[in-house]
């Protein structure tokens, strides 16, 4: 890896290239809180999509967002990236992205130390590129954004010892939020004084990472008929047909909030839950960030890597042979999601639930 000579003192303005996703944007949370402790008085730029004000909103480990969404092939909109970059002179790019687009912006825009993972053929766009871990397909997600503020702090200083720590990955929320979640809910005809079951039975990138259907639909009856609890239905626009579609198979009715938040208002929503029922999306992270039990169900994914960062977060898996493909659709009986019954989950939330209450309680 070149080190062009910098010291911490000569870096005033940092630009971090964020991600794509909405679960992988939560697990970078312990490496822009890790480059606030090795850099204090900078200022630090997150360059990320728009749906992000929602998440970062209450962020004290970050400065200021500025926005890229960018569509398929256009683009003049990276061009213009590039000159937005440029003119407010950063003296740092670190690129949580593995794209060869971030690296190009950076370059493009004069960055004077450019770091990054040596991915997509873009080392030579890159002052300082970082070999991959050999650890990648072992540890969490976390650490590998983490491992990218390491090799900075050991440039700036010599060693870090940040792979050594646990992981930070709360994320903040203002009471201000909460209360105006309290009253959006009571407004869908939410009774606070009950139990609040969030459940989330979309993805918007695989179909198989989906628990079926009619499965999640006799969760929320039992949750409902058996504990009086409200249903709440989640998830973004995208994921609204399969919320539907556990809202036909119902006997009783839940209260539908998919594609009637913004990522803002749901993240407040979450907060207030006893418990978040959900496949391994990204509100799974959003919910442990915000320290409330989250039960993920897992198949065709890997949870050594991917699952919550979090004492409160908890997992269902049966793995099967086949166990983790990765695939978006399974070709076979999707055997992994099948597996688990609605039983079982009930009984995992519910003893979930009753310890949050004993932990406040004591």
């Amino acid at each position: 890896m070149r080190s062009p000579i910098i010291q911490p003192e000569q870096i005033e303005r940092v630009v971090v290239r964020g991600v794509n996703w909405v679960g992988d944007a939560v697990m970078t949370v312990p490496a822009l809180r890790e480059l606030r402790r090795v850099l204090p008085h900078t200022h630090i730029t997150l360059a990320t999509r728009s749906w992000a004000e929602g998440l970062f909103a209450d962020a004290d480990f970050v400065d200021d967002l500025l926005i890229y969404d960018r569509r398929p092939r256009d683009f003049r909109v990276i061009v213009r990236q590039a000159r937005e970059w440029r003119s407010r002179r950063f003296d740092l790019a670190l690129l949580f992205q593995n794209a060869f687009e971030a690296a190009f912006i950076a370059a493009a825009a004069r960055v004077r130390v450019r770091m990054g993972y040596a991915t997509d053929g873009r080392s030579a766009l890159l002052t300082n590129a970082i070999l991959l871990p050999r650890w990648r397909d072992e540890r969490h997600e976390v650490f590998y954004y983490l491992n990218i503020v390491a090799e900075l702090e050991k440039l700036l200083y010599g060693a870090s010892r940040i792979l050594e720590h646990e992981p930070q990955l709360a994320l903040n929320i203002s009471e201000a939020r909460k209360t105006q979640a309290r009253e959006f809910l009571t407004s869908q005809g939410v009774r606070m004084n009950r139990s609040l079951v969030a459940l989330c039975p979309g993805s918007t990138n695989s179909r198989a990472k989906r628990w079926p259907a009619e499965r999640y639909a006799a969760l929320a009856d039992r949750f409902i008929a058996e504990t009086g609890a409200n249903v709440l239905l989640i998830g973004s626009p995208d994921e609204h047909e399969v919320s539907r579609e556990v809202e036909a198979r119902m006997n009783h009715h839940p209260i539908m909030l998919t594609g009637r938040t913004d990522l803002a208002q749901a993240i407040a929503v979450l907060s207030l839950a006893d418990v978040l029922i959900t496949n391994d999306t990204g509100p799974a992270h959003i919910s442990a960030a915000l320290n409330r039990p989250t039960l993920v169900i897992f198949g065709p994914t890997d949870p050594r890597t991917t699952r919550p960062f979090s004492t409160v977060a908890e997992i269902v898996h049966h793995p099967p042979e086949c166990a983790p493909c990765m695939l978006r659709d399974c070709p076979i009986d999707h055997r992994c999601m099948t597996a688990i019954s609605p039983e079982e989950v009930f009984s995992r939330a519910s003893a979930m639930i009753k310890k949050e209450v004993a932990e406040v309680q004591t």
